[in-house]
């Protein structure tokens, strides 16, 4: 028997830009420029959380005293600067599922802990935002990701309830999120392999977007 859902919510970094490993190498390249090093472990850490939560994490890594507010904008005008426009590159299988997803009815959602104008001025130069009814970002509510609230608020604006909702994430937060909000969380690894915690909080784990598809044609039918 076919699992019945009305809506597929995305997170935005990692699963429809392939943009993770470029926000790293904007980070480690300014840090050099300031004769430090940005490990990948921190960035791990920081993937899937907002804004504030970001800079606590380099606070508590670097110091009180680290000039968080300055190296971010450096690194993020180092990133806008190469990637806006439309440039930045999207994840294999992206349009093809979420034309799928558009044509057979299903609402569809986004859930990131970027800013909301980031988020919409990058889904906007993608040609992406008429497949969306509802953009929830990471500006919208105090708590960050791997707290259930962003997946709550998602399903509140679409109207459906988190047990109608599939969550794509690639991030050990974003999973752990989705699993807390009662969501269905599918993984699809970026830059970090899932573990055990991902392999019982995920439902289902994929190499990409091509398979999520697939299974949705056979496994997934919208509730009416």
């Amino acid at each position: 028997m076919r699992m019945k859902i009305k809506a597929v919510i995305f997170d935005m970094d990692g699963v429809i830009f392939d943009s993770e490993v470029l926000v790293l190498q904007s980070w480690k390249e300014v840090a050099a420029l300031h004769g430090f090093t940005v490990e990948d472990e921190l960035f791990f850490r920081c993937v899937g959380v907002n804004a504030a939560n970001t800079k606590e994490i380099f606070l508590d890594y670097y110091g009180r005293d680290f000039p968080y507010d300055e190296y971010k904008t450096q690194a993020s005008k180092w990133f806008h600067d190469r990637y806006d426009n439309g440039l930045l590159p999207m994840k294999p299988g992206v349009k093809e599922l979420l034309t799928y997803l558009k044509d057979a009815g299903y609402f569809i959602g986004l859930a990131s802990s970027t800013r909301k104008a980031t988020v919409t001025q990058e889904i906007t130069d993608a040609g992406l935002m008429p497949f969306f009814d509802n953009l929830t970002c990471g500006d919208m509510l105090k708590k960050s990701k791997p707290e259930p609230d962003i997946f709550w608020m998602a399903c509140e604006n679409l109207k459906v309830k988190p047990e109608e909702a599939l969550v794509i994430e690639d991030s050990f937060n974003g999973i752990r999120a989705a699993y807390r909000a009662g969501c269905i969380p599918l993984m699809v690894p970026d830059m970090i392999a899932p573990d055990g915690e991902m392999k019982e909080k995920a439902f289902k784990i994929f190499e990409n977007l091509f398979e999520v598809q697939k299974w949705m044609e056979t496994q997934v039918s919208k509730e009416t």
